[in-house]
């Protein structure tokens, strides 16, 4: 962490293609090796899939899928007299958007569907339906932070 001063927030520009912060943030995240084309070119094969297979708007459906793979309490570790605790706190709503899409990604790449496109719109509809492995690691998160609720007295 920096000492002088919070880092300032880079303003990322809106998608062309469907007008939204999110799914350029979204996209960003997925590049690999600063291909940005390739990325968007996932993404949206992915979203055209999803309209395909479900009929509804598929930037609709992509929003729920992270609102349900949203985090609202994680825990972290903080040491307090020579032992480290697990300590549940809340997720700022950066941070936890951050992490949907993180977590969203790395279950997309997990997957055993052939191309990454296919990968990532099945993992779309199952977080949207509130299933799937990105889901299941917001439920874990949120199942570690209630089992230490006990050290809930050590936040800071």
């Amino acid at each position: 962490m920096a000492r002088r001063r919070a880092a300032e927030k880079r303003e990322v520009l809106k998608d062309p293609k469907y007008g939204d912060v999110v799914v350029t943030k979204f996209i960003n995240c997925l590049m690999y090796g600063g291909k940005k084309s390739v990325s968007e070119k996932i993404l949206y094969t992915a979203f055209d899939r999803i309209h395909g297979k479900n009929g509804r708007n598929c930037l609709e459906l992509f929003t729920e899928a992270l609102a349900n793979v949203r985090p609202t309490l994680e825990v972290r570790s903080r040491r307090v007299g020579g032992a480290t605790y697990q300590v549940p706190t809340e997720v700022a709503p950066d941070r936890a958007q951050a992490l949907s899409i993180r977590w969203m990604i790395k279950a997309a790449r997990s997957r055993s569907e052939k191309t990454m496109a296919e990968r990532l719109a099945a993992e779309v509809l199952d977080a949207a339906a509130g299933k799937g492995v990105a889901v299941k690691k917001k439920e874990d998160t949120h199942k570690m932070a209630e089992a230490n609720r006990a050290f809930a007295h050590y936040r800071w």
